[in-house]
């Protein structure tokens, strides 16, 4: 794509954030406790709001699945060396996680909690894991920024 193509994309992009923003917070304080949208309850705004967010989501979410699968096929087209690259950070992910359901115990929760709500130690611990993989990610993203940083600070001196 070029760039007139992808500006209109991230402003287009944008546009919908906001709009899905917006509508988030009326969804949000009509399940509140807040009794200012009275008027929103008693229009039926509250349910074309939920599907016009709904919508708008699924719309963002195709969109960018669609730009990604765009992108990767060109990359792959290009470079016939990205095989390597993409298939060790494929595996990458997979190592990590598989690490933090290995490393998650699965009984964080009370028993008696988890009993109440219907929780299984096989749910607890993918929910564990989940957590433990969210925290490797930001821990990695966080460490390359830092290195990013640094390395361009001493190689312009």
């Amino acid at each position: 794509m070029n760039s007139k193509t992808d500006k209109i994309v991230i402003l287009a992009g944008l546009g919908i954030a906001l709009l899905c923003t917006i509508l988030s917070v009326i969804f949000a304080m009509y399940n509140g406790d807040i009794k200012v949208l009275e008027a929103v309850k008693n229009g039926g705004l509250f349910d074309a709001t939920f599907w016009i967010l709904a919508c708008l989501i699924g719309i963002s979410l195709l969109a960018i699945v669609w730009f990604l699968v765009v992108r990767l096929i060109n990359q792959f087209r290009e470079d016939k060396a990205f095989w390597k690259k993409f298939l060790g950070i494929v595996v990458a992910i997979v190592v990590v996680c598989a690490a933090a359901f290995i490393f998650s115990k699965g009984n964080d929760v009370n028993m008696a909690l988890m009993e109440k709500q219907e929780i299984t130690e096989t749910t607890s611990k993918l929910i564990g894991a989940a957590c433990i993989v969210v925290y490797i990610l930001v821990a990695a993203a966080a460490g390359l920024i830092l290195y990013t940083v640094i390395n361009s600070s001493l190689k312009k001196k």
